[in-house]
């Protein structure tokens, strides 16, 4: 006769006991689950009130002096006390900084001739551009940013330039300078026949491209007559619209007890005396494509440079 193999039977004892030890082991489980609770909505509430706090303090110590939505018929002017700065160049009565500060206009050029100058810029920069998200061209050396470096886009590109610019591209540029120096001299009380143009003056395409080198590296903070010792009074000219053609890239002066920020409008020229009153940088633009010219001028006639012309 075979045997037959009996399996383990379990006594009502050990049956309890299982029970026992499987009802332990889920309440320890449940009770480590909820002493994580508190710690877990301690961290929530801290982390709210770190991004309250920290969004507060942003509002708090950012103000906006012209926003893009606003149209200014008359140039909107916040004097600043002069920095020592042009105590160390040789100083030219009737245009060295005395009243300095920073202003902003809408009615100095149509947004129409904003548009045709952002063409000019679109087609010259199609020739070349920076292999990061900066690039220039400069209508008075020639400078145009090619991959890491500059070359000259009248000898580099002689054979197509005039297909690129026309003689009326180069006018409006001329008399919009023209225009840009005259409400300078008007709000700062200067006689404009004492301001040169100096270099560099220049278009800029910025995107949200990485930079590849330090001329891509547009966002630091500067201070233009150090920078650049010739300049004296800095403007710009805003081809395209913040929040519409491009994110970020806001204009910011950083004062000490604020940052204070201009939102670029096609046909917009900010401008501002160039010394450490008007520390200064830009937002990096995170989309889009930001379009701008600076004109920068400059007292000393040694520095001074010639309208572009066409070759």
């Amino acid at each position: 006769m075979a045997v037959q193999r009996r399996g383990n039977v379990k006594s009502p004892e050990s049956s309890a006991i299982e029970k026992k030890i499987k009802r332990a082991n889920a309440q320890r489980q449940a009770f480590t689950w909820r002493s994580y609770i508190p710690l877990l909505l301690l961290l929530t509430v801290l982390t709210a009130a770190l991004t309250w706090l920290y969004l507060s303090l942003s509002d708090e110590f950012t103000e906006t002096l012209v926003s893009r939505g606003e149209v200014l018929t008359e140039p909107r002017i916040f004097l600043v006390q002069c920095s020592e700065d042009y105590e160390n160049h040789k100083r030219f009565p009737g245009c060295t900084p005395t009243k300095c500060g920073r202003a902003v206009t809408d009615s100095v050029v149509t947004k129409e001739e904003a548009q045709i100058l952002k063409r000019l810029a679109e087609r010259g920069l199609a020739l070349g551009g920076s292999d990061g998200g900066a690039s220039i061209l400069d209508l008075h050396s020639g400078a145009l940013s090619m991959g890491k470096k500059f070359v000259n886009i009248y000898r580099y590109f002689s054979n197509q330039i005039s297909e690129v610019f026309t003689e009326e591209d180069f006018k409006l540029y001329r008399d919009v300078r023209g225009r840009i120096q005259k409400v300078i001299a008007e709000t700062f009380g200067l006689d404009s026949s004492q301001m040169y143009l100096t270099k560099p003056t220049f278009f800029s395409r910025i995107n949200s491209t990485g930079a590849k080198t330090t001329h891509d590296e547009y966002w630091h903070p500067h201070i233009d007559k150090v920078t650049y010792g010739s300049f004296d009074y800095t403007s710009l000219l805003y081809l395209t619209d913040y929040g519409v053609d491009f994110g970020g890239g806001r204009f910011v002066f950083m004062d000490s007890n604020s940052n204070r920020t201009v939102e670029p409008r096609a046909g917009r020229v900010s401008f501002f005396s160039s010394g450490s009153e008007n520390l200064h940088r830009v937002e990096k633009v995170v989309w889009g494509t930001r379009y701008a010219i600076t004109v920068s001028f400059t007292c000393d006639p040694d520095h001074g440079i010639a309208d572009p012309t066409l070759p």
